[in-house]
């Protein structure tokens, strides 16, 4: 640890400058010991004087122009970097004053712990490195040239719903307030990317940020980000063009994956500044940043703008604390209820249909296998009570293809057909593996060879053909062929397809946020200049149900979600603690002063430039000391265990396999020192295993053959020897990537003959009234186009000739007549428009008028006052969103209801505290408009 100020500089304070690009001996960059004139305003001169009455500052950065950019205060490493807060504040006004430039940024320091304060502008903040020069160029442009974000506009070309503008709106006034973390919660199809974009538009026209980090956790998702960037804000240079690979600093939108941004994070050789990035979006903010990932978030210094479409009350506890939300309250959301009960809907509605055989029911056994397939397995030999699976061990233990073959024929008699009604609409199988899409892919050649093997394609991530122009993917999304993607995981979440109109559980789920998160592939709605030939309209979307899922989410709305996973270094890491802890106590100093000396080594090759790692250089720094190991008592082991094994979730790009291996051998030695009988057998069994499957015929792999031979017998392992158990690791563990998992047992196989025991329809969510209502309509509908044949008044109605009111009034009676439930009232309730008048009806039914819903008609005008006026505020579009739903509900409202609740929940003084006067007159007009 450094014992004084200057000792700090120069170890620690002038390397972390140097990290950034800033040449210490370069006076043009940066002056060190700036004399900096008392409050009277002194001479100013540069001195390299030692401290003494006499007050200068540590470092100031100059421009290009030469003029100070930044000031850093340094103060020794044992002292708290925030005693020096107040002292670089008063050095940057000075240096201002006498400059009569720009306030300078100000940081402060001990070196370890770096602090950020844009003066006047935003509270100090922590941050994990200096700027560069040109981050502080481009900060000081930033801050002189922005505009007020109240009065920029919001592109409604780009992102027009009325909730898209909400929450742009509340994360700009929330950056108005200065707030640097945001989390926008948005069901799947609601144009999450689209609103980003519009975001990232209005704020690089008011000047507020220059560079933007789009994070996502997959490549299929970049590339579609990538394209979105590329269709709404053309202009704006991206990274990365195509068959780029090295991160460039020139680009204006960075779309890249979590890895690959934590790979540059932790590079030594293309690490970008913490400060080089204005803006971040993360994409499906969920669980998988708080491990790895977190370190990318940590390390850059920017405004973070967070996305998921998990539904609000089941969002992880860490993703609020992430982005400073109070549990439950997000910067902003918007619900799939929300998206389908507006008016028209923003997402598309489903159905549900459950499809269950006999074998996923009750199980396979003697009771339900047939009498016929019962009869084959006699006369092959095999024992029929001995075959008992569970329904649920289906693909797992046990394999029927005739139940897989049976799912594929329902689904092909039940899907949504396209406009032809011969082959599915676009669809999406969710499978259990791998094997078991690639068995219904075979299937499906297999029935239909007439579709020569384009018909269904399994898309996973491990199939190098899946990305890129003419890849799965986009053949999928913008060709005919393939109908049907058979996937496992890969298309769970964050796929755009709009055409898909059936999606195929053929798995059971258990995590609620995965299960939103497949259902929403269907819920976005066509997009009306995109149509294509095998979707030319969409309302609703088919979910063929083969595993119970809906009535699991019943029985348990929240499902079960995943316990955390601990990542594998951290689980070596603790086995190795637990190791050296038991060997202490059994008096095997021998052991644990090898398994000391092999953490410490793991614990120096742990990433340097990890935010994680140097946030916990204390801690480091300790084991660093020899004389920590020399004498490891119960404390430095608890320390070990709770201060350093969690580091060990940074590690990455290592061999997972071989790890894998490594952590399994050092459990069997633990088990074998402590004569943990049962556990050693069992481990050792597991490990026999995996040698076992270790391919002989490759050439590196054969070279151990010998001892792979031998680790495959009891007299290896009832032999064992801490050395030994070194040996094994040494040389086996790097094979590991080369082992077959197949093996040579799998789950049994069978081809009995199944049946369909459930096949019904699931009523799941609202109420369906339309289904009652859309009959009514239809049977209005066939009895006025059947009465107009024979009937003169209808015929004059569909010359578009005049009709009087009394004949109004006759042709109301005959209908009357013919079914005695027409009538005006209902026709206006199944219409939904309580003003029109019955011939308004009859000239909609016939086609000669279009009559708009009113719901439909207050929703369009709304929206349409909303495009209108796009600089309104976010309580402005709540008001309007509330205005929206009363009109809906009562049919009308008056000029006082406006100042009475429910508006007053937004303002007490309802409409007059969140409009201006001529804005009221102009609301009020529309209001009039809209009840006429």
């Amino acid at each position: 640890m450094s014992s004084s100020e200057s000792e700090t500089r120069k170890e620690i304070v002038d390397r972390r400058l140097a990290s950034a690009g800033w040449d210490l001996s370069d006076r043009t960059q940066v002056v060190e010991e700036y004399f900096v004139s008392g409050p009277k305003g002194s001479v100013l001169a540069e001195s390299q004087t030692t401290y003494g009455t006499r007050e200068f500052s540590d470092y100031v950065l100059l421009g290009k122009s030469g003029k100070p950019l930044a000031v850093v205060e340094a103060k020794k490493t044992s002292k708290d970097a925030e005693l020096g807060r107040e002292q670089a504040k008063q050095y940057c006004e000075r240096i201002q004053k006498q400059e009569g430039d720009a306030l300078p940024f100000c940081f402060y320091t001990n070196g370890h712990d770096i602090y950020f304060w844009n003066l006047g502008h935003a509270p100090p903040q922590k941050v994990h490195g200096f700027p560069s020069r040109k981050d502080l160029e481009r900060l000081l442009h930033i801050r002189e040239h922005k505009k007020s974000l109240t009065d920029e506009l919001i592109n409604t070309d780009i992102a027009g719903r009325d909730y898209q503008m909400q929450a742009i709106r509340s994360v700009m006034e929330g950056i108005e307030r200065n707030r640097r973390l945001f989390l926008l919660v948005m069901a799947t199809g609601t144009g999450k990317t689209r609103t980003c974009i519009a975001l990232t538009d209005a704020l690089m026209r008011a000047g507020h940020v220059q560079r933007v980090l789009f994070l996502v956790d997959r490549i299929a998702l970049r590339t579609q980000a990538l394209d979105a960037f590329k269709e709404h804000i053309p202009d704006e240079p991206r990274w990365p063009e195509l068959g780029e690979k090295s991160i460039v600093g020139n680009r204006r939108i960075y779309v890249a994956t979590y890895p690959t941004m934590l790979n540059i994070v932790q590079s030594n050789d293309e690490t970008l500044s913490p400060h080089f990035f204005d803006l971040i979006i993360i994409d499906e903010s969920h669980r998988s940043i708080y491990n790895r990932y977190r370190d990318v978030l940590d390390y850059f210094h920017a405004i973070k703008l967070g996305l998921t479409a998990t539904p609000r009350d089941i969002i992880d506890r860490n993703t609020f604390e992430l982005f400073e939300c109070e549990d439950g309250l997000p910067s902003f959301a918007f619900s799939y209820d929300e998206a389908i009960d507006h008016v028209p809907p923003y997402l598309c509605d489903f159905s549900v249909l459950k499809i269950q055989t006999k074998f996923q029911k009750e199980g396979i056994s003697k009771r339900t296998i047939s009498l016929e397939d019962q009869k084959k397995l006699i006369l092959e030999g095999k024992e029929v009570d001995e075959i008992t699976f569970e329904g649920s061990q289906l693909e797992k233990a046990v394999i029927n293809e005739p139940t897989n073959a049976l799912i594929v024929k329902q689904f092909m008699e039940e899907a949504i057909k396209d406009p032809n009604g011969v082959l599915p609409g676009k669809t999406i199988f969710f499978c259990m593996s791998k094997d078991h899409a690639r068995r219904l892919e075979r299937i499906f050649d297999s029935l239909y060879p007439e579709y020569n093997g384009e018909l269904a394609k399994v898309i996973v991530s491990e199939d190098p053909r899946v990305h890129g122009k003419d890849g799965l993917i986009s053949q999928f999304t913008h060709s005919d062929m393939p109908r049907i993607a058979i996937s496992v995981d890969m298309l769970d979440t964050g796929i755009d397809v709009r055409e898909i109109v059936n999606l195929v559980f053929a798995k059971p789920v258990y995590s609620y946020t995965k299960f939103w998160q497949m259902i929403g592939r269907g819920t976005r709605l066509l997009e009306e200049n995109k149509i294509k030939a095998w979707c030319p309209e969409k309302d609703c979307f088919q979910i063929i149900d083969c595993w119970d899922n809906f009535e699991y989410f019943k029985l348990s709305p929240k499902g079960k979600e995943p316990k955390a996973q601990i990542p594998l270094p951290v689980r070596l890491a603790a086995v190795r603690i637990d190791k050296i802890e038991a060997a202490l106590a059994l008096s095997e100093e021998n052991v644990a002063s090898k398994e000391a000396a092999t953490i410490l080594k793991q614990i120096e090759a742990l990433p340097s430039q990890s935010v994680t790692i140097t946030e916990a250089r204390k801690h480091l720094e300790r084991c660093q000391d020899e004389s920590f190991w020399s004498t490891l008592d119960a404390d430095k082991i608890a320390f070990l265990r709770h201060a350093i094994q969690p580091l060990f979730r940074v590690v990455s790009q290592v061999d997972f396999k071989a790890m894998r291996f490594e952590k399994d051998a050092l459990e069997a030695s633990l088990a074998h020192m402590q004569k943990d009988k049962d556990k050693y057998n069992s481990l050792a069994e597991n490990l026999t295993a995996q040698i076992a499957q270790l391919p002989l015929s490759v050439n590196t792999v054969s070279e151990e053959s010998g001892l792979i031979q031998k680790a495959q017998t009891p007299y290896y392992w009832s032999n064992m020897t801490d050395q030994t158990f070194d040996d094994l690791t040494k040389r086996l563990a790097p094979l590991m990537s080369f082992r077959d998992s197949r093996g040579e047992g799998g789950p049994a196989r069978f081809n009995f003959e199944d049946l369909i025991a459930t096949k019904e329809t699931v009523e799941f969510g609202p109420e369906h009234e339309s289904l009652s209502i859309a009959k009514y309509r239809a049977l209005v509908e066939e009895k006025v186009n059947e009465l107009t044949a024979s009937n003169p008044i209808l015929q004059k109605i569909r010359q578009q000739l005049p009709v009087t009111e009394e004949e109004a009034d006759t042709l109301a009676a005959q209908l009357h007549d013919e079914h005695p439930h027409i009538t005006l009232k209902l026709l206006r309730r199944v219409y939904s428009h309580q003003h029109a008048s019955f011939l308004r009806f009859i000239r909609h039914i016939l086609g000669i008028e279009v009559l708009e819903s009113f719901p439909d008609t207050v929703s369009r005008s709304i929206d349409q006052f909303m495009v209108e006026h796009p600089s309104l505020s976010s309580h402005q579009l709540q008001f309007l969103n509330l205005l929206r739903d009363v009109l809906i509900d009562r049919g009308g409202v008056e000029k006082r209801d406006l100042i009475q609740a429910p508006f007053t929940v937004i303002h007490p003084n309802g409409i007059r505290g969140v409009f201006s006067p001529s804005e009221i007159n102009q609301i009020l007009a529309l209001t009039e408009r809209l009840i006429a």
